[in-house]
């Protein structure tokens, strides 16, 4: 295990800690596969010569028999083999670790819809407003209730509706036409008759 300088290596385990506890609603001491494998990623160490599965290899290898996770002195193993793996110095690699800042959670970014996003798509009530019930006291019904006078039938004794309705002429008022009305008799008609042939044309 290679000897690092005691500020790299102060940098270096405060990377390991924040990779440790990503994840997690509680700082961890100890680094988990999964967590060990987004180091690699995120610290852009992955290559040709140093793979996802090379990676696992070397956690396995590194870990106490029969643990699931690695401490801070496997971790530095583990970095000897990882800067052997890619023929470079544990020094570099540690170099790349820091220069990473910790963890990145970049998480699901949403694509862009135009008529989401730009509003002035919007049509309707999303452009001009529309009715709302925030500002309307939930104790008094006296905003969402019409109490304008009605009768028995509510039919409205006042207010806008009654005028309009008043020009309008009832059942009662169409009075039906006296039974044979406007229908001519059959002496009229006889009488119709027979001046028509008296006509000289």
């Amino acid at each position: 295990m290679a000897l690092l300088d005691p500020k790299v290596e102060a940098d270096l385990k405060a990377v390991y800690y924040a990779f440790a506890s990503f994840g997690s609603s509680q700082q961890q001491v100890e680094m988990e596969s999964k967590n060990f494998v987004k180091l690699a990623k995120d610290c852009k160490l992955m290559s040709k010569s140093f793979t996802t599965t090379d990676c696992d290899l070397i956690f396995t290898k590194v870990k106490a028999k029969g643990a699931r996770k690695i401490t801070w002195p496997d971790f530095l193993k583990a970095l000897d083999q990882v800067a052997a793996k890619k023929g470079t110095s544990v020094e570099a690699v540690a170099d790349e670790i820091i220069k990473s800042g910790g963890p990145q959670d970049s998480g699901t970014k949403a694509e862009a819809v135009k008529w989401h996003d730009d509003k002035s798509t919007y049509t309707g009530v999303y452009a001009k407003g529309g009715p709302t019930n925030v500002d309307l006291d939930p104790k008094n019904l006296a905003a969402v209730l019409d109490r304008t006078p009605a009768d028995v039938r509510g039919v409205k004794t006042s207010g806008p509706a009654v005028n309009q309705t008043a020009n309008r002429r009832s059942t009662g008022d169409m009075k039906p036409l006296a039974a044979g009305a406007g229908r001519r008799s059959t002496g009229e008609s006889a009488t119709l008759a027979g001046g028509i042939k008296n006509m000289k044309i």
